[in-house]
């Protein structure tokens, strides 16, 4: 039954466990080329590469005009940098998260919606050994909206424009939970993240691992 049903994959946290030093790395040398700083971020777990950005931009003085004017640029330059950097990087600690591979063979129709822009989130896939999992142009990604809520209606319209009462986003911050509440969408938190299941209990279902993923599909699609 789990056919019926558009399942949504969350990158950071639900889908790659080890903290990414490249995106660091990537990240402050695409903000210095566009803006000539690179702030430290003031990350919101689950929060869009856009929305990352501009509220660290904001947090030093930059107004809004001139982030919005360099935005396109930004996303430009960290994507292709990532991608060379992450090219050579050792990147055999990172960790795929448990019962990954099993599960997500076993649906149906799957995208990616993450707050990474889509360069990034392809090219860490790759590594972990999913891309084939993944088809091109589905999915919705951090740099194409500012906010998670709207990377939703992407999404579906990118899969033929399905039901957002058939779509379940999976993810592991209360962010993630939020954005499928606002966007009509249900959600399956898995605690495999910073988030403990008491910060996600907000969620249709909260797991503990993807190994339990199909089962909370088939739950949610009966």
């Amino acid at each position: 039954m789990t056919d019926a049903l558009l399942v949504l994959f969350d990158v950071d946290g639900t889908l790659l466990l080890t903290h990414d030093e490249v995106y660091v790395d990537a990240n402050r040398a695409a903000l210095a080329e566009v803006w000539g700083v690179s702030p430290d971020g003031a990350d919101v777990p689950g929060d869009t590469a856009l929305a990352q950005t501009r509220r660290a931009l904001r947090m030093i003085g930059i107004d809004d005009a001139e982030i919005d004017a360099g935005l396109p640029a930004w996303c430009a330059s960290l994507s292709r940098r990532y991608v060379e950097l992450l090219r050579d990087a050792d990147t055999s600690s990172w960790e795929l998260a448990p019962g990954a591979k099993e599960a997500l063979p076993l649906i149906t129709r799957r995208a990616l919606l993450t707050g990474n822009p889509e360069a990034v989130a392809r090219a860490r896939i790759e590594r972990l050994g999913l891309a084939a999992l993944f088809a091109d142009g589905g999915g919705a990604f951090g740099c194409e909206r500012e906010q998670r809520v709207d990377l939703f209606a992407l999404a579906r319209e990118r899969a033929g424009d399905w039901p957002a009462d058939r779509t379940v986003a999976v993810g592991d911050t209360p962010l993630d939970v939020a954005g499928a509440r606002a966007a009509g969408a249900r959600c399956i938190a898995v605690a495999t993240g910073a988030c403990g299941a008491h910060e996600l209990a907000a969620a249709d279902v909260v797991i503990a691992s993807l190994a339990e993923l199909p089962a909370a599909l088939e739950r949610l699609a009966a």
